[in-house]
């Protein structure tokens, strides 16, 4: 097995658990989509030519998977039924085993955005958790090295960045991998970018990262 199919062998297992640990907690997110704020969303959502003419992308919009559930741990167990989503987009492309996956969605208000950041972001109990929860979870082919935060440009009011480093065997071969995942949030909008990639291109991956980041925030609007 290839490289990048081993990459590609883990997108669905990524993925999943990127959107289920954006609904877990106590109680899930009310769901008030309006057809303003979901073409809002899809505004900011990512595109074919986000890639400047670079050939090989392909891809484009999704649709949103709004019913999973994420980990519960003692220590995390952040609180979401006072949430309303009112918008939200979503596109997966793929190129030479580089796979991104970005989900955006509009809050009914700036306060809810803030309240979300604290309770899940900046909770002590995230990245043990996460930890926990990936360790278990991924394939049984797959070894996760380990998770941790990473430094990233405040390309807005609220910034994370956070990488998982697994290493994975497949027929003979052993591949590290990374998984970023990036969440951005201003005003009622929240962006989350998810990236799998050979860990032997983290540089250039960092480098589209911040550009990519900063253009998607360049269309919030409110």
């Amino acid at each position: 097995m290839t490289k990048r199919a081993i990459v590609g062998a883990l997108c669905a297992f990524v993925f999943a658990t990127a959107a289920a640990a954006s609904t877990s907690g106590d109680g899930k997110e009310q769901i008030r989509l309006s057809s303003a704020d979901n073409a809002a969303a899809r505004a900011v959502a990512l595109r074919k030519s986000d890639f400047g003419g670079v050939s090989g992308w392909s891809g484009g919009t999704k649709k949103p998977d709004l019913s999973s559930s994420g980990p519960r741990c003692a220590k995390f167990h952040p609180k979401y039924s006072d949430l309303v989503l009112t918008g939200v987009a979503e596109s997966e492309f793929q190129n030479s085993g580089v796979y991104l996956d970005d989900e955006v969605q509009m809050l009914k208000t700036a306060p809810m955005v803030k309240l979300d950041w604290q309770r899940s972001v900046l909770a002590p109990g995230l990245l043990p958790c996460l930890r926990t929860y990936l360790a278990k979870s991924a394939p049984a082919n797959a070894k996760v090295r380990g998770i941790q935060k990473l430094a990233f440009p405040r390309v807005a009011q609220y910034t994370a960045s956070f990488r998982l480093v697994l290493d994975v065997t497949a027929a003979g071969t052993t591949a590290s991998m990374l998984v970023d995942l990036l969440l951005v949030g201003r005003g009622r909008t929240e962006i989350t970018l998810t990236t799998v990639a050979p860990h032997d291109a983290r540089a250039p991956i960092k480098s589209a990262e911040e550009r990519l980041a900063r253009l998607l925030v360049s269309r919030i609007r409110g």
